[in-house]
């Protein structure tokens, strides 16, 4: 940093240099230097950064109309070009500030504030606009940084993972109708159980994928609503009257998103029971995958010593050491990426119930960790749809085989000769190795005629 060129910002704390080429000020360089933890990996989410994008150009637009003696045409149009930069990523490297920090999220709140100024005033090519005062009008770190949360999480729910989601549950419907009539033997506890078709236990993937899905969209409603408008501690001060509403409607008509003013708040800044609620609903999503793809996995697991009732792409190989080895790696990311979700989760709720008096101060590191859920989600599902699903064959033979050699199937002799009676059969032929039929007739409970004629598996699905 020695042979960095600097330029000299300041604020109320003294003057501070700031790299020249950045567009960053004393604020954000304070944060920078003070919080030298995780820098480089653990950044603000460019969710959030795109988000204060969106918000602070919704508030500029806002305040024009409501306040025009301040917020004058000039600088309005300014701040909104150096928003739509924000927006677009292309001022994405002057926002080095990481999760942890402040716990309302004030220094990154002050970091778009400053980028913006400045990148505003280089647009004007004049000194027209203030951090605070122009780019902060009528916001406090304290109801942005928890708005810039919602519009995150919802764009990340609505336009990533309900698409991934919804293409995945396309493909098992096609696999449904490819495996019509295909019967395997079904199992619970790990154990043989009674025949089931096999798009029958496709459709029950493929519903609990529908399942999350309407889950995830009930949960987006409750977090489309916005604490911006509450200032500082709830009560709306320095904001002008309707500027809450109207900066909701601004937001939902450039995002394309229905979003709305917080009724409440005094709750929208002190809790986030909306954003433990939503992370629920992709933590409900990640336990399915989890469930999905083990019993992929499992189904496809041999090829000669395990069920190897499926046939999965063989993406890579498997072993350093043995030859011609393949691996269910697609179910082994989803899973480890369930596993990440699932502690996320758990840090959310502790974070979420750190809402004292005023103000939650654990909003960078559930930001974090919801958009961290969301991302992999979307990426996890999208990469084993195209990568392992679409690829997914029955192996019938195998399905049959394990059918036939299924004692469970004796299920179907109890309405003809009871269960205790069905028991023994079942007994006898696990003992002796012999088939059922076998079994039962050898216990003299049916004839050959008479079992041939009750016994048909096909029938039990």
């Amino acid at each position: 940093m020695e042979n960095e060129k600097y330029r000299i910002e300041h604020d109320l704390l003294g003057e501070m240099r700031v790299p020249a080429d950045k567009y960053w000020g004393a604020q954000t360089q304070r944060s920078r230097e003070n919080f030298e933890i995780g820098v480089g990996i653990e950044t603000m989410p460019c969710e959030i950064i795109h988000a204060f994008g969106i918000l602070k150009k919704a508030a500029a637009q806002a305040n024009s109309e409501l306040v025009p003696d301040r917020m004058t045409a000039e600088k309005a149009a300014a701040i909104v070009k150096a928003c739509d930069e924000v927006i677009s990523g292309e001022l994405c490297d002057n926002f080095p500030l990481v999760v942890w920090q402040t716990g309302s999220g004030t220094q990154s709140n002050m970091n778009a504030n400053e980028v913006i100024a400045n990148r505003a005033n280089a647009i004007a090519g004049a000194d027209i606009c203030h951090p605070n005062d122009d780019v902060n009008m009528s916001q406090s770190s304290n109801d942005t940084f928890p708005t810039a949360m919602h519009i995150a999480a919802v764009l990340a729910i609505e336009d990533k993972l309900i698409p991934a989601l919804s293409a995945l549950a396309g493909e098992f419907l096609r696999l449904e109708k490819e495996n019509e009539g295909v019967i395997k033997s079904g199992r619970t506890h790990l154990q043989d159980a009674v025949p089931i078709s096999f798009s029958q236990e496709i459709s029950g993937w493929r519903t609990s994928v529908e399942k999350d899905i309407e889950l995830l969209k009930a949960a987006a409603s409750p977090i489309s609503a916005l604490a911006l408008g509450g200032t500082a501690v709830g009560t709306g001060l320095n904001a002008p009257e309707g500027f809450d509403v109207k900066v909701a409607e601004k937001i939902s008509a450039l995002t394309g998103k229905t979003f709305r003013t917080a009724e409440n708040k005094f709750h929208a800044l002190t809790s986030k029971d909306e954003l433990v609620f939503a992370h629920g609903a992709i933590k409900a999503a990640a336990c399915d995958m989890m469930k999905i793809a083990n019993d992929i996995r499992w189904l496809a697991s041999g090829p000669r010593t395990g069920l190897g009732e499926i046939n999965i792409p063989a993406n890579e190989p498997g072993s350093s050491i043995m030859p011609g080895k393949v691996n269910p790696t697609q179910c082994e990311q989803v899973t480890m990426v369930a596993a990440q979700i699932i502690g996320n989760d758990v840090t959310i709720g502790v974070g979420a119930s750190q809402g004292n008096f005023e103000l939650n101060v654990f909003m960078p590191v559930m930001a974090y960790n919801f958009l961290q859920s969301a991302r992999l989600l979307s990426e996890s599902v999208a990469s084993f749809t195209a990568k392992c699903v679409c690829g997914i064959t029955a192996n019938r033979e195998k399905m049959s085989e394990n059918l036939y050699n299924s004692l469970m199937l004796v299920t179907a002799l109890n309405p003809h000769i009871g269960y205790e009676n069905a028991a023994k059969t079942a007994h006898l032929a696990f003992a002796e190795g012999i088939t059922l039929k076998e079994a039962c007739v050898r216990l003299g409970f049916l004839s050959d005629e008479e079992f041939d004629k009750v016994f048909h598996p096909e029938e039990m699905v």
